[in-house]
């Protein structure tokens, strides 16, 4: 039976692991912390989703991924600034050939890897840890569309979405890329195989480059947004010079997004609350860099103007500062 490990199995980890032990098609071990790690080795790791309850017991859980046997398969879906810490506890959960399916935000420590450049991206892996002791050969990419939050330690509430896109770095599709997504699939988990991850990791920016900073800085949730003139159309902008950017490095996604109607204001609707209003609710980082900074990085790199952008982040760094490293 395949080994599979979510490595970081909270509110979207916990999710995906909940229902691949709920399939019981593979043997799912969980890297988790704290009174949730506790409670999922108590009573184990449950899913809330349409009325139901589904989920169980991992074979192992732990807080030390040294303790775990090597995996067939590591689901990585820690959020991007966690992940220089665990290039090598990584690499050594990895039997030889396996491969890390990463789940993250934004743009990826590992965008160059197939690419004309080489290396990892400095804002998102400053020392080149991950390129050098993971290897970007090991990774397969990965975009989420799924609404979740930890409702009580062990138990995972899902609202909304259940679309896990699998990708090759380098497009196409592989053997690895089948295995995952047929192990998704036969767990409950809607696992496409896209032939160009970069363009879904794009398409899903531009949902989050205006939603999470500006719902963070304004600590408002989208639905309030219609009750404060001018973030909307801030946001308006950021997205327009999102769509800039990755027009000029080859992802032209003008013809398919409307920055004005991918503003994610939700007025009258209750929720609407971005992981990053959610992260400085918490006193979390955020995913400043995954999410704004890269962005504004390429903008420059490819002499793309980003005057909206150019404003938010200083500020938005600013905030990770003040909220998770206070004086």
């Amino acid at each position: 039976m395949m080994k599979i490990c979510v490595y970081g199995a909270g509110a979207v980890g916990g999710h995906a692991a909940a229902r691949l032990i709920a399939g019981g098609h593979a043997e799912v071990s969980v890297v988790a912390r704290g009174a949730h790690l506790d409670a999922i080795r108590t009573t184990g790791l449950f899913l809330e989703t349409e009325g139901q309850r589904i989920g169980g017991k991992p074979a192992a859980a732990t807080d030390d991924p040294s303790t775990l046997p090597q995996q067939d398969l590591v689901v990585v879906t820690l959020k991007a600034h966690s992940l220089p810490g665990i290039a090598k506890p990584l690499h050594n959960l990895l039997r030889l050939g396996a491969a890390a399916l990463f789940f993250t935000n934004g743009i990826p420590w590992w965008w160059h890897h197939g690419m004309d450049e080489d290396g990892s991206l400095k804002l998102l892996d400053p020392e080149g840890v991950l390129w050098r002791d993971l290897g970007p050969e090991r990774v397969l990419g990965g975009v989420v569309h799924s609404s979740n939050a930890i409702n009580a330690p062990g138990i995972i509430t899902h609202y909304a979405a259940n679309k896990w896109i699998i990708g090759e770095p380098g497009g196409g599709t592989s053997l690895r890329a089948e295995e995952a997504s047929d192990i998704f699939e036969k767990s409950g988990l809607h696992a496409p195989i896209s032939p160009d991850i970069r363009r879904d990791m794009w398409e899903k920016l531009t949902l989050n480059i205006a939603a999470n900073p500006l719902a963070a800085l304004t600590r408002l949730p989208l639905g309030r947004w219609v009750e404060a003139p001018g973030i909307s159309d801030l946001g308006v902008r950021m997205i327009t010079e999102t769509l800039e950017v990755a027009k000029s490095m080859g992802w032209d996604l003008t013809d398919v997004i409307d920055p004005a109607k991918a503003v994610p204001t939700r007025p009258n609707k209750s929720g609407g609350r971005p992981s990053m209003l959610q992260d400085v609710e918490a006193g979390r980082p955020m995913e400043v860099e995954a999410i704004v900074g890269q962005v504004q990085a390429f903008g420059r790199e490819n002499g793309v103007a980003t005057p909206a952008i150019d404003v938010v982040l200083p500020m938005l760094r600013g905030l990770d500062v003040a909220v998770s490293r206070p004086a």
